[in-house]
């Protein structure tokens, strides 16, 4: 068999080669999502092994397109492949739910309950007493790991429904924040049976 002959295919031209190009892309690009996410968290260990990988492929990519530089489908799955990887990459990331986040979350309601249900379950919070144009407010800053914010925001609307919430990342943090385990005793927790109509039906 020829190999010559089947790179020069018109079939491997125009469909195989550009899907593969299109694929590799997804996923090196999605690496590279993935590994500045990771420098952004400190994880200096992980970050070097996806960027060999990410730019291993990114030059057998960047290599079959020099070599098919009139092939103008190349072209076009080598930008549908950046797109897509760069979709794929944060869909990953938010899987993986890594690192820590600060969440502020501010109530016109007396947030007393609030803090005690968090300081049972471990966590290190700070309360402020401030003032808005709404009136007096409660501030609480608290620390909490990315994989248990849904069921931190779910305790929050139980206890106050018209609460406002915001996040962003903490790139570090010290030791005794953050409950040893990382998990919430909701399921134990009376308040958690408002919620075991949804987790039935998965």
């Amino acid at each position: 068999m020829d190999i010559t002959a089947i790179f020069n295919n018109v079939t491997f031209q125009y469909i195989i080669l550009p899907i593969l190009i299109f694929l590799s892309r997804i996923i090196d690009v999605s690496l590279g999502t993935l590994r500045i996410i990771f420098v952004s968290k400190g994880l200096k260990y992980i970050a070097p092994v996806i960027g060999f990988f990410e730019i291993l492929i990114w030059l057998i990519v960047i290599g079959q397109i020099m070599r098919n530089l009139t092939n103008p489908v190349n072209y076009l799955a080598y930008a549908a492949g950046f797109a897509m990887g760069n979709f794929v990459g944060i869909h990953l990331e938010n899987k993986l739910a890594l690192g820590t986040l600060l969440l502020r979350i501010i109530t016109r309601k007396k947030a007393k309950e609030l803090i005690q249900y968090f300081q049972a379950d471990g966590y290190n919070l700070t309360y402020l007493p401030a003032k808005s144009n709404l009136g007096a407010v409660d501030i609480i800053y608290l620390p909490v790991r990315r994989k248990n914010v849904k069921e931190i925001i779910a305790m929050i609307k139980v206890f106050n429904p018209d609460a406002i919430y915001t996040m962003s990342d903490v790139r570090m943090i010290s030791k005794g924040v953050l409950p040893f385990t990382g998990k919430l005793e909701i399921l134990n927790r009376p308040h958690h049976r408002l919620f075991r109509f949804k987790r039935k039906g998965k």
